[in-house]
């Protein structure tokens, strides 16, 4: 969802200006000014060039702070370590433990702002936002924002916080949306998704799906003054963008349950756009207003869609385990966008294993653990391998470290693996954590990653510079 511009300057590992989802989606830290337009022209449909413009000052301005992590799968929100970050270039044999935390039963990824490290834990069944410091683990605060649920996939949280300034946001599994101080964990400004906005969290009974069954897991979206969520209301209000400052309404768009990945801004067929896979569908709403673009019905039992879209030119590519990985050529202006689907793979079909797009190359994790690499233009395979990964479960996470993707089982084994179009080489692997559904946070050299049971802060590369 979004790229720097360390990131943007490095043409051979990234996406290009195309991938770079400018106007704001950055999650800025650091307790600087917040670099959004205070102008109502941003607002005019007929002046789209001034996002363009806020994305480079956007762009440049915060390519200072690229150590941070300030939301889920990095500050692009696309699995990508800024290439200005210093990576390793081997995994340690065994990697030093900082400290650790434990942390009672459940899921979901730290993000790291201002040498802060924020993580759900659940503390006496309560889904609770806790902040520690980076250097030690010491707790500084911890508020708790919700019951949490049970269900077939477990007990506990499953959300991820996103830092923007000196505000943290963060979603409880049953709706409940809070905006608090990142310093003290004070209140700011509340909504409950069900109470306020007329959606429905039944539980995992009967044919409840998407976020409905098993819980709002779908991270918020910062885009300059709005953050968005998918809420899932069911009076138009399916996506919703909020005033970030104080919770005002500033858009709603459309009925659909959400599915368990949040909205994401993409570039597409020339337009920037909110893509979000529903739980019955994927579609395009124009980032400005909300307004609708297009739809692709995608329905599965259960409503299981958990892949962020991702986008190059005007093929968007989402997976599901039953319909398969499918890439969809969107054409048209606006009102008159329309969806095709241009190829599926049913063979490669991501379960919830977020994938990552270098170039016009997609790498993911398929079926028993399948690590592959497909042309997204095409949808054809450029190779798939089953034995790289191990464990035949269905969770992988996948960072770009440089010229290699840092992959992380769920078994806790980590894996180098050179990001290579032509052919899947191992370079080494190592133990990080215990058994875990995590998007770990890469800051300063150090990985942060919560297993089922603990928050860990652990050292890949020795000297940062």
């Amino acid at each position: 969802m979004a790229s720097w511009s360390a990131q943007a300057a490095c043409s051979g590992l990234t996406f290009g200006w195309r991938q770079a989802r400018l106007g704001g989606q950055y999650g800025y830290c650091r307790n600087g000014p917040q670099l959004s337009s205070p102008y109502p022209i941003m607002q005019n449909r007929t002046f789209r060039s001034w996002d363009f413009i806020l994305g480079v000052i956007i762009l440049f301005a915060t390519a200072a702070h690229a150590d941070d992590w300030p939301r889920w799968r990095g500050p692009m929100n696309s699995g990508f370590v800024p290439s200005s970050v210093a990576v390793p270039t081997a995994l340690p044999a065994e990697p030093k433990l900082l400290w650790s935390i434990k942390m009672g039963e459940g899921v979901g990824s730290p993000v790291v702002c201002s040498s802060r490290v924020y993580c759900l834990d659940n503390r006496d069944e309560k889904e609770t936002l806790c902040a520690y410091t980076l250097a030690d683990g010491a707790e500084l605060w911890h508020v708790a924002i919700d019951e949490v649920i049970t269900d077939g996939i477990g007990t506990g949280p499953r959300g991820t916080p996103v830092v923007d300034g000196n505000r943290v946001y963060v979603q409880s599994c049953r709706g409940d949306f809070h905006c608090l101080n990142a310093a003290d964990g004070k209140p700011i400004w509340h909504v409950n998704y069900v109470k306020d906005l007329g959606a429905v969290f039944t539980g995992e009974k009967g044919q409840a799906a998407g976020a409905s069954r098993h819980g709002y897991t779908g991270p918020p979206l910062i885009d300059g003054e709005r953050i968005i969520v998918g809420v899932g209301g069911q009076h138009g209000a399916s996506v919703v963008a909020f005033d970030k400052t104080n919770g005002n309404i500033l858009w709603k768009s459309q009925d659909d349950v959400p599915g368990y990945g949040g909205p994401t801004i993409l570039k597409v067929a020339g337009v920037r756009q909110v893509v979000a896979f529903e739980a019955e569908g994927l579609m395009g709403l124009d980032a400005v207003d909300g307004k609708f673009l297009w739809r692709v019905p995608i329905k599965t039992s259960f409503g299981r869609h958990v892949t962020t879209p991702i986008a190059s030119d005007d093929m968007v590519v989402v997976s599901s385990h039953q319909a398969g990985l499918m890439g969809f050529r969107v054409s048209g202006k606006l009102a008159a966008m329309k969806a095709e689907q241009a190829w599926v793979s049913k063979d490669l079909a991501i379960n919830f294993a977020d994938p990552v797009l270098i170039g016009r190359h997609m790498y993911g994790v398929g079926p028993k653990k399948k690590l592959f690499c497909l042309d997204i233009e095409t949808g054809k395979e450029s190779w798939a391998k089953s034995s790289v990964l191990a464990s035949p479960a269905a969770f992988a996470s996948i960072l770009v470290m440089g010229k290699n993707l840092f992959i992380l089982n769920d078994n806790g084994q980590a894996y180098w693996i050179a990001a290579d179009p032509k052919e899947c080489r191992s370079i080494g692997s190592t133990k990080i954590c215990d058994k875990n559904w995590c998007n770990p946070a890469y800051v300063d050299g150090k990985l942060l990653v919560r297993d089922h049971e603990s928050l860990r802060c652990v050292q890949l590369l020795e000297k940062v510079k």
